[in-house]
């Protein structure tokens, strides 16, 4: 059994969620065996310094990934404070909505921790309360972006705002890849972490502990960051027990504050990713594996705008123009607003190359422009 923390909107919990027999595909095995060649070192008998993977108060973003010495337990923390306060001006989103967005980026770079660079995972939660929904998109490199579908939702309990009907899914996908993957699953709590973490046991059968949070006080967030705790093959009941005794003291030294989630109490004490995982690990020779910068990145851009454009019949497009002069869009995930005039319009129309439903056509005719610059 693994105690990990789960986040209410009004009280900390403790509980206990039991490790999910790990079946391993072949997708899941290339994985294990990226993440292990990317971060193997040629002596491991050499103590590995965490000089480079201090961040002092955590004053930038930081996703810190390090594994037991016995390479049974893969623990993964971030700090995010920085990326939520970016969505948050980006958005003009209030307390609940940024809660809610924080946690999910949040959860997304956690989960998606050791995906090769172009991999991309999207994660979408759809409930029926007035959040109307939220969606994150993360890269193996760590931009991130996403948005809710109310971002100035009222102050009212988080998982009110995301409802308790609807559904969880995630979809990866590669350049490389015939198909993305796609998995879904029930909303079960309103809790992102909590949905995710049952997601990821019943879809992915990843045998893990997931926490996220975030403290935000109306335009500021103060701190933001989670953890995940991931069971690997050979994993043994002696390892299990150390780590839950890790998790139970690191809820207490979270402190028991109805406004505090874990591990946001520690992060807003100074304590940073790596001595969060430190604690974690405790007593098992804890190994850096890595790390990663998070940073907001949007890929909108007035082509992208455009091929949109060209999707619609030429009517609505010719019906639009006239009746609002400009053709005006916003971006959902950056909040950046486009503009294009009548005669803009007209010009790409006529110089408009391929099929816009196909993703090889727009990225061909953005290289023969890139090129012609």
């Amino acid at each position: 059994m693994l105690i990990s923390a789960v986040i209410n909107s009004s009280t900390v919990l403790k509980r206990v969620t039991a490790w999910t027999p790990l079946r391993f595909t072949s997708r899941t095995k290339a994985s294990i065996q990226y993440r292990h060649a990317l971060f193997s070192t040629s002596d491991d008998s050499e103590p590995t310094s965490l000089e480079p993977y201090l961040n002092p108060d955590n004053r930038n973003d930081q996703v810190f990934a390090a594994i037991s010495g016995n390479g049974s337990l893969k623990v993964t923390v971030a700090t995010t404070r920085n990326l939520v306060n970016e969505n948050i001006m980006a958005h003009e989103m209030s307390e609940v909505p940024a809660d809610a967005l924080g946690r999910l980026m949040t959860c997304g770079l956690l989960i998606g921790n050791g995906m090769q660079d172009e991999q991309v995972l999207q994660i979408s939660v759809d409930g029926d309360g007035p959040l109307r929904g939220a969606v994150s998109i993360t890269s193996g490199e760590g931009e991130c972006r996403g948005y809710v579908g109310n971002p100035a939702l009222s102050q009212i309990p988080l998982t009110e705002s995301i409802g308790l009907v609807g559904t969880v899914q995630v979809v990866k996908n590669h350049p490389s890849w015939p198909n993305p993957y796609n998995g879904i699953t029930s909303i079960r709590t309103g809790e992102i972490d909590a949905d995710l973490g049952a997601y990821l046991a019943e879809s992915e059968q990843r045998s893990c502990a997931l926490a996220a949070g975030t403290v935000v006080k109306g335009i500021l967030c103060s701190a933001a960051g989670g953890y995940i705790v991931e069971q690997l093959p050979g994993c043994d009941g002696d390892t299990i027990k150390i780590v839950e005794k890790n998790l139970a003291r690191l809820v207490e030294e979270n402190g028991d504050n109805q406004l505090t989630s874990v591990p946001t109490g520690l992060l807003s004490c100074g304590k940073t990713p790596v001595d969060i995982a430190s604690m974690i690990l405790d007593g098992l020779d804890m190994k850096p594996l890595g790390q990663v910068s998070p940073v907001m990145k949007c890929k909108c851009s007035t082509e992208r705008l455009f091929r949109s454009v060209r999707l619609l019949d030429r009517s609505d497009v010719d019906d639009i123009l006239e009746k609002q002069e400009i053709l005006e869009a916003r971006c959902h995930f950056c909040g950046k607003v486009y503009r294009m005039s009548p005669d803009e319009v007209q010009q790409r129309f006529e110089e408009a190359r391929g099929d816009p439903t196909l993703d090889e056509d727009f990225e061909e005719e953005l290289a023969e422009k890139k090129e012609g610059n």
